[in-house]
């Protein structure tokens, strides 16, 4: 039987980032091109649909187009696909997603929120495999604060599409940064990139650095007020670990993003904290935190495996991951 090929689309507020993807954890293209916010929903859809087409004709052989996947910040009302008040993506609210996507390529598509792919991704290629996991709870650190629940091999919708908010789990109460949510003191003004250049700007003035990689440098060569930084990260990242655990009890909640750098900075405290804080943790702490074998009726925490690609890696999923429940190692057979 011939192989099918997918594309995803990782839509990010920086940047675009469309694949192709042909089967294990690997990519076949992929045209990056930055996220055109500043010239409106229009242009931004334009490029997307540009970069779809281009790939699909692509020549792969005896490879046909399975399908194509999205994976796009949220909120995201789904099936419809309309977007909720994006904290990221100012402008958006009500948009139909959905339908401009599938007006600009002339075919339908698989839309999911960007951390739900993600989480998708990291299950069938990364630490879900490594570990023989099929329930995982992931968080990515990147622009903003994402959630990914992945319940026994399948993403976790909810009611209305909009299961694993958890980047607005409240983890400062008085005095809460705002938010692009509407809300004050998430966990996304306290773990993501962005919240990492800001409080290192509320705590370094005009020493502070350009970007949240340099705060990360700055804290790895020791300095006091970078690690301030990362402390207030890992404080945060316990906060929001406590309510996820202790209302999900799953054996496993990885830590994604490009923030993810800077682990050794911040998971020090975030252990620490979350030992005193989950009651469920407390009782299902494993011995090692990095094992080589996960021991049964334990709670791990993780570094993700799969990197940047995660995101576009997840979206090349998704259509298949509709057309059948298969494992990830059958999916891409007709």
């Amino acid at each position: 039987m011939d192989e099918n090929f997918s594309i995803g689309v990782d839509f990010g507020g920086t940047n675009l980032r469309i694949g192709s993807y042909g089967g294990d954890a690997e990519l076949l293209d992929t045209i990056v091109v930055p996220t055109r916010l500043g010239d409106g929903r229009e242009a931004v859809i334009r490029d997307m649909c540009e970069a779809i087409q281009a790939l699909s004709k692509k020549d792969y052989g005896n490879r046909r187009l399975a399908g194509v996947g999205v994976g796009s910040p949220g909120p995201l009302e789904l099936p419809q696909g309309i977007l909720r008040n994006p904290p990221n993506l100012p402008g958006w609210d009500g948009f139909d997603l959905r339908k401009a996507i599938e007006s600009g390529i002339g075919r339908e598509i698989t839309l999911e929120c960007d951390a739900n792919a993600a989480a998708l991704a990291e299950q069938k290629w990364g630490t879900g495999k490594t570990y023989g996991v099929e329930s995982l709870c992931m968080l990515t650190l990147g622009t903003g604060v994402g959630n990914g629940l992945i319940l026994d091999g399948k993403i976790w919708h909810g009611s209305t599409g909009m299961g694993g908010e958890g980047g607005h789990i409240i983890v400062q109460d008085e005095g809460g940064a705002a938010c692009g949510c509407g809300g004050t003191g998430c966990l996304e003004q306290y773990a993501s990139a962005t919240a990492i250049l800001r409080m290192a700007g509320e705590i370094m003035g005009t020493d502070a650095p350009g970007s949240s990689h340099e705060v990360a440098l700055m804290a790895g060569a020791g300095d006091p007020r970078g690690l301030q930084v990362f402390e207030k990260v890992g404080h945060a990242l316990a906060i929001a670990l406590t309510a996820l655990i202790n209302t999900l009890n799953l054996p496993l909640y990885t830590i994604g993003g490009g923030a993810c750098e800077a682990w050794d900075l911040f998971s020090p405290v975030m252990f620490r904290e979350l030992h005193a804080r989950s009651y469920v943790y407390r009782l299902t702490a494993p011995d090692v935190l990095q094992p080589v074998n996960l021991e049964p009726h334990k709670t791990y925490i993780l570094r993700a495996e799969l990197g940047a690609n995660a995101g576009l890696l997840g979206a090349c999923l998704l259509p298949l991951q509709e057309k059948k429940d298969l494992p990830a190692e059958e999916l891409l057979l007709s």
